[in-house]
C-alpha cells in the first residue's frame, strides 16, 4: 500500500513538473514594437466615406441581379473622389460590376501584393429602420462616427484603401512591386461573380502574388479573458461552408388520426439528432497557433492550461468553437392546424473545420438521421480553405505594421469561422491573410450585418493609416 501511495505521488509531481515546465516555457511570441510616424489626414475622410454609404449596394441573393444604378453611381462616386488614384492606376471592370486596380511596380521581379474588400452590403431588416441612430443609407456623421449600412462591412476599408493610395499618390510614392485592389461586387452571396472572377482573371495572365489581404481579421478588444490589451487576430484560414436541406416526404393524414411517424415529428427529431452529436473538437492548424500566442500573454493560470493542451483541450477548444458547428437556420412545413403535411422541410448550415470536407460533412449527417430523410445540398457550397504559413517576409511585414501602429497589442493567427472571398485567391497567392484593424468590443460586435452599423472616427483613421503603412512596409 506505501509503494501505492508513493507511486501515486511520484506521478503527482510529474505531472505537476511538466505543466510547470510547458507553462515557463511559453514565452511571449510578440515582436518588438517600432512605432510609425503619424500621419495626417485632412477631415474630408469621413465625408468621402459617408458619400460611399449612400450608395444601396445590396446583395440580396446569389440569383439576384445587382442594382445598376447603385453600384455604377458608386463606382463614379470612386473615380471623382480620388482622381490621382484613377489617373495613375488601371482599372479593369470584372463581370460588370467588380473592380479591379493594377499600380505597376518599379520591379517586374518582386511578386505582387493583393489587396482585398469587397463593394456589396447585406440588407437592412425594415421593422428595424427605427433603432438607426439614422438611416442605413442615408450617410451621416455624428459627432463620434460615419453612420450606416456598409462602414463596418465592408466600404470601410475599401474606401480607407483608396484614402491611404489617394494620399501616397499625393506624396509621389512609387511602389517597387506591383499591387492590385481587388473589390468584388458579391462577396455576400459567396462571391462567385466578383472575387472568384477576379482570381480567375489574374490567374490567366500568369500572376503569383506573395500575399493577399481581405477583411475577416480585427482587433478584439474586451472579448478574451485574462487579456485586457487588444488582440489583433490575423486569420490564416477560414472554415468551409455548407448547407443541406432534410426533406421528409409522407402520405400525411387527417390530425386526429396521427400516425406513429409523423412528418413534422420525423424533421424534429432528425434535427434534435444532429444537435446532440455535434462534429468533434480538433486542436488543428490554425488553432494551435492561437493556444501558443494567446496563452504566452495570459495569467499564469489560464497560461497553464494554454500551454498544456494534451491535458486541458476540451475547454480550451470549446471556447474557440474549434468544430464544424451546427445550425438549424430554416424550417418549412404544415398548411393547416388539423392536416398532417405530405412535406416538411429543414436547412442545416454547418461551418466546416480544416480536416473536415463537404462530403464527411454529408456522411455525418446520413449515419445520424433516419434514412427515411432525404438530404439535399443548398446553394453556396465550399470547403475549408488551406491554411497560410506565418514564417513568410509577407506575414512579418503585415505582423510589424500592425504591432507599430498598435503597439500595446496581441498579434494572433486564427481561423476566422465566417466565409470571406479571400478564398478564391490561394491558387495565386503564396499566403493569404484577413485582417483590417476593425475594432470589435462586446458593445459594437453585434452591428456587422445587424442595427445602427456605423464606425468610429477615430477607428477608420486607423484603418487608413493602417493600409498606408502597410503599403510602404512592402515597398
Amino acid at each position: 500500500m506505501k509503494k501505492v501511495i508513493l507511486l501515486i505521488i511520484a506521478i503527482i509531481i510529474a505531472v505537476a513538473a511538466i505543466l510547470i515546465f510547458n507553462t515557463l516555457m511559453l514565452s511571449s511570441r510578440q515582436v518588438k514594437a517600432e512605432n510609425f510616424e503619424k500621419v495626417e489626414f485632412s477631415e474630408d475622410i469621413f465625408q468621402n466615406l459617408a458619400d460611399g454609404l449612400k450608395f444601396p449596394t445590396v446583395s440580396y441573393s446569389e440569383d439576384a441581379i445587382p442594382d445598376s444604378a447603385a453600384f455604377n453611381g458608386f463606382h463614379r462616386f470612386l473615380a471623382e473622389t480620388f482622381p490621382l488614384t484613377h489617373t495613375t492606376l488601371s482599372l479593369e471592370k470584372i463581370n460588370t460590376y467588380s473592380l479591379l486596380y493594377t499600380w505597376e511596380g518599379t520591379d517586374p521581379s518582386k511578386k505582387p501584393i493583393i489587396f482585398m474588400s469587397h463593394q456589396d452590403v447585406v440588407p437592412v431588416d425594415q421593422p428595424t429602420l427605427e433603432d438607426w441612430e439614422a438611416g442605413p443609407f442615408a450617410g451621416i456623421i455624428s459627432d463620434t462616427h460615419i453612420i450606416g449600412r456598409g462602414s463596418m462591412d465592408d466600404k470601410g476599408t475599401l474606401i480607407g484603401l483608396l484614402e491611404a493610395v489617394e494620399k501616397l499618390l499625393e506624396e509621389s510614392f512609387v511602389p517597387t512591386q506591383t499591387i492590385y485592389l481587388a473589390f468584388g461586387h458579391d462577396e455576400e452571396v459567396g462571391g462567385g461573380n466578383g472575387a472568384a472572377a477576379i482570381a480567375k482573371h489574374l490567374e490567366s495572365k500568369g500572376i503569383e502574388a506573395a500575399m493577399t489581404l481581405d477583411e475577416g481579421g480585427f482587433l478584439a478588444e474586451n472579448l478574451v479573458p485574462g487579456i485586457d490589451r487588444p488582440i489583433a487576430m490575423v486569420n490564416l484560414a477560414e472554415k468551409g461552408f455548407a448547407s443541406f436541406k432534410l426533406i421528409v416526404e409522407t402520405s400525411g393524414g387527417h390530425s386526429s388520426q396521427p400516425p406513429k411517424e409523423n412528418t413534422i415529428g420525423m424533421l424534429a427529431q432528425a434535427i434534435v439528432d444532429l444537435e446532440n452529436n455535434q462534429r468533434p473538437y480538433k486542436l488543428v492548424k490554425p488553432i494551435d497557433y492561437q493556444l501558443e500566442y494567446l496563452g504566452a500573454e495570459m495569467p499564469f493560470a489560464q497560461k497553464l492550461a494554454f500551454a498544456n493542451p494534451w491535458l486541458f483541450k476540451k475547454p480550451i477548444l470549446e471556447a474557440l468553437n474549434a468544430h464544424t458547428t451546427t445550425a438549424p437556420t430554416i424550417i418549412d412545413g404544415g398548411v393547416k392546424n388539423n392536416v398532417i403535411p405530405t412535406v416538411a422541410e429543414a436547412t442545416i448550415n454547418f461551418r466546416i473545420l480544416p480536416g473536415e470536407t463537404i462530403e464527411s460533412v454529408k456522411k455525418h449527417i446520413e449515419q445520424t438521421i433516419s434514412d427515411k430523410i432525404k438530404i439535399e445540398p443548398v446553394g453556396f457550397l465550399t470547403n475549408p480553405s488551406p491554411v497560410s504559413g506565418i514564417d513568410s517576409d509577407a506575414y512579418k511585414i503585415l505582423e510589424k505594421t500592425i504591432r507599430g501602429l498598435f503597439p500595446t497589442s496581441v498579434v494572433v493567427p486564427g481561423l476566422v469561422g465566417g466565409g470571406t472571398d479571400a478564398r478564391y485567391f490561394y491558387e495565386i497567392s503564396d499566403d493569404v491573410y484577413r485582417f483590417y484593424p476593425i475594432r470589435i468590443d462586446p458593445e459594437n460586435m453585434t452591428r456587422f450585418h445587424g442595427i445602427d452599423e456605423k464606425i468610429s472616427k477615430e477607428n477608420y483613421q486607423e484603418i487608413i493609416a493602417f493600409s498606408y503603412h502597410l503599403i510602404k512596409g512592402f515597398n
